[in-house]
Order: structure tokens, then sequence, then C-alpha cells
């Protein structure tokens, strides 16, 4: 099946002004794709979601939207962007994802509470929906927070690194979502450290490092040899790393 691109990039330069982090970035977007951006600190993978956000211009290159950009782009930035004092409950973070589609004074009506209460059913919320947020567990804040970027309801949805500091049951049903969100026809850029998710989960894969960027599948992107190749670990790890996909080819046959 043939799927609709949503986002096409090609040589773009990225940085903050004149100051170039990572060059020659290149990759498509299609409605249903997973893409993992994989990188070490200072790579360029928050740099890259500024710019999809608008929030840094392109240095060089071509950014293009062949059915024109989306009315909406959900983000959900990494846990240090978040205060988690701040006097609401978790029903009134989710409520937030609404609030660019209702205008000045705008309400919220049957059918957004019904989309409200549907993100926190799909994210195990509803149980906890008056909590305040300085009462909730890591792994409940960032489920709350996956709640409200659902009733944002956009195409095309962007995550940097939203499992830090989470457990391995909480990243797992966050995972289902995504998966969930893909089936959906949406698509979803994911900064991510781990992985075996992003081969479990992922269609594509860009990896960022010493000042360029590789792209294509999982599997092909994030060999052993483009890892240390480009500083993304060392030696050792990179031997480790091809002793598991040694062990999961042997698995299938």
């Amino acid at each position: 099946m043939i799927k609709s691109v949503l986002l096409s990039a090609a040589g773009l330069r990225l940085g903050y002004r004149d100051v170039s982090v990572v060059d020659n970035v290149s990759f498509q977007l299609a409605r249903g794709d997973v893409l993992a951006v994989v990188g070490h600190n200072g790579s360029g993978k928050s740099t890259l979601i500024k710019t999809l956000l608008g929030a840094l211009p392109t240095l060089a290159g071509n950014m293009s939207w062949p059915a024109g950009p989306p009315q909406r782009i959900a983000y959900l930035g990494q846990r240090t962007e978040f205060d988690s004092r701040f006097p609401i409950r978790v029903r009134d973070l989710a409520a937030m994802g609404a609030w660019s589609g209702l205008g000045f004074l705008g309400r919220v009506d049957d059918a957004c509470r019904s989309r409200i209460e549907a993100a926190l059913t799909r994210t195990g919320t509803a149980q906890i929906a008056d909590m305040p947020l300085h009462k909730l567990s890591a792994g409940q804040l960032q489920r709350a927070l996956f709640a409200r970027t659902m009733v944002q309801d956009a195409p095309l949805i962007l995550l940097d690194e939203p499992f830090t500091a989470v457990d391995q049951t909480t990243e797992a049903a966050l995972l289902d979502l995504i998966d969930s969100w893909a089936a959906e026809g949406r698509a979803v850029i994911l900064v991510l450290h781990d992985l075996s998710a992003v081969l479990q989960h992922c269609n594509s894969a860009l990896l960022l490092g010493d000042g360029r960027a590789l792209f294509g599948t999982p599997k092909e992107t994030l060999a052993p040899r483009n890892l240390l190749d480009m500083g993304y670990m060392s030696r050792g790890q990179a031997a480790w790393i091809e002793g598991m996909y040694t062990q999961e080819e042997a698995g299938r046959v």
C-alpha cells in the first residue's frame, strides 16, 4: 500500500543562527510512519524537533509538505520542560490539548469532552483524573501528558525523549499507544534511546552524530558499524548490539 507523504526533507542544515549542529539531514515521513530519531547528546535531535515546530529556521536545504503544512502538530517535550507543581488536575492537563482548536473564549463542547474522556481511558489515567499533578508518580505524569497529546488530535506527533524516568510497564503501554496512532494514519517522530524499542515499534530511523545524518530502515541505519562511526556508542557496546542482532536472526530461523 502506497502511503501519503506528509513531510519530505532534503539536505537540511540545522543549528542556531550561523552555528551548524548537523548537516545534510534528509528523510521522508508518510502518514502511519513512526520515525525514530537517535543520536548522542548534542547531535541535533532536539534541534530537529524545534525546527519542525517552526521555532528554528533551517540554515540550508529544503523541507516540503506535499499536502501543505498540518494545521496542528502535537508536541510532547522533555520532562525538564514541564513543571509538575502547576496547580491543576490530571483532567485539566488533558483538556489543555483542546485549547488550540477552541479559539478565543471557546468552550469545551460534548465532542471535546468525549475526546478528553477517551484519552484519559486509553492512557490509564481515568481513575486518577481528579488528582493534582504534584501527587503523581513519574509514570502517571507521563501518561497524563500523553493524554494531553492525544486530545490535540493532530496528524503529526513529535515526542522528545518521552520515556525518561518511567518504568518498563509504563513505557510498554505508551509504545502501544504510539502503535495505535500509526494505525490511525498519524505520523510520529520519536526521539528515543532504547534501540530494542526502535526495532520493534518504528518503521524508519534517523541517526544523527558527528555532524552527519543517516536515514533508512531501523535495522540498516542502526547497524553497529554506524552507531560506532557516528559516536553513539563505544566499540564494546557496538559488539554487544551485534550479538543482539545475531541472536534475533537465529531465533527467526
